[in-house]
């Protein structure tokens, strides 16, 4: 473990995800006490998405912004809104210079999937749609999240391939739960490590599903063809059951010949760069955004 990190590991809560409702407020109250970025150049405003129901986002514009992303908060598909992503979402934007449209999606179990990707979709078709008035180029749209987020994410770039959607310039996925079958080293082996546990990931994917079977759009591993989707960032987590299967989806995506840059962040734990004093938490948060902002001024 990094010698930065290693400290704090007592004090991070244990997630009992077995009572969903009460551990949204333990993760609202974690989330919320992280510093806020200085946004004194971003304008922040909240929009509504019409959708079947609507969809409440909080669009980031930067000046003289170019790109613009579509940006997933994690939590498991089970915790986190708007106001829990700020910190991240206000980082992102002003971190690459994009524009950045933070999704408040449905969450499970009150809304097992596909409510959360049908969600992303509406957001995703209404982001290029109305790319002129939020200020960025149509041409350079991105999607990106951390955790489940990243799920959706992959997801809706799967989706968008599919149903000849929005064009994707780019997906950066950031330590991305996408495989519910916990079958790989990682999973198997890290069933204790901090933030994320064996637990932890059985009930993300029950809650998700609701008992229904996972599809490729619910759980991307599943997917059996990758090629021509947009080229992605993929970060992983040395200690995280997830790891593994984030590799393995991005050396699919490789196959499938798709670009994709892979870093593997030695020492982390799932959610660790929540630790800003930490040197690798400010690395890992500062190659995510110079990586969007060279991908969306290609």
């Amino acid at each position: 473990m990094d010698p930065e990190l290693e400290p704090f590991i007592p004090l991070f809560p244990r997630a009992d995800l077995s009572d969903p409702v009460a551990e949204r407020k333990n993760f609202t109250a974690l989330a919320t006490s992280l510093p806020a970025p200085d946004l004194k150049d971003v304008e922040v405003a909240d929009h509504t998405v019409p959708a079947d129901p609507d969809v409440p986002v909080r669009v980031y514009r930067p000046r003289d912004a170019q790109g613009g992303i579509v940006w997933l908060h994690g939590g498991g598909f089970v915790m986190g809104d708007l106001d829990t992503e700020h910190p991240w979402a206000g980082r992102v934007a002003e971190g690459s210079g994009a524009v950045v449209i933070s999704v408040g999606y449905r969450l499970a179990p009150e809304h097992p999937y596909p409510a959360a990707l049908d969600d992303v979709w509406a957001v995703l078709r209404w982001a290029a749609d109305h790319a002129g008035e939020l200020g960025f180029d149509p041409e350079r749209l991105a999607v990106g999240g951390h955790s489940a987020g990243a799920c959706l994410a992959a997801a809706v770039s799967l989706r968008a391939r599919d149903e000849q959607g929005p064009p994707i310039r780019f997906q950066l996925l950031n330590q991305p739960g996408l495989d519910d079958r916990q079958e790989t080293w990682s999973g198997r082996t890290f069933t204790e490590t901090p933030w994320m546990n064996r637990d932890k990931v059985s009930a993300i994917w029950r809650h998700y599903l609701g008992g229904a079977p996972a599809t490729p759009y619910a759980a991307p591993s599943r997917a059996e063809d990758l090629s021509g989707l947009p080229a992605a960032y993929i970060a992983t987590a040395e200690f995280d059951p997830n790891r593994d299967e984030a590799i393995a989806y991005g050396l699919r995506l490789l196959q499938a010949g798709v670009p994709v840059e892979l870093h593997q962040w030695a020492g982390t734990f799932h959610g660790s760069q929540a630790l800003l004093s930490a040197e690798v938490s400010q690395r890992q948060l500062g190659e995510a955004a110079a990586v969007l902002r060279r991908a969306l001024a290609r």
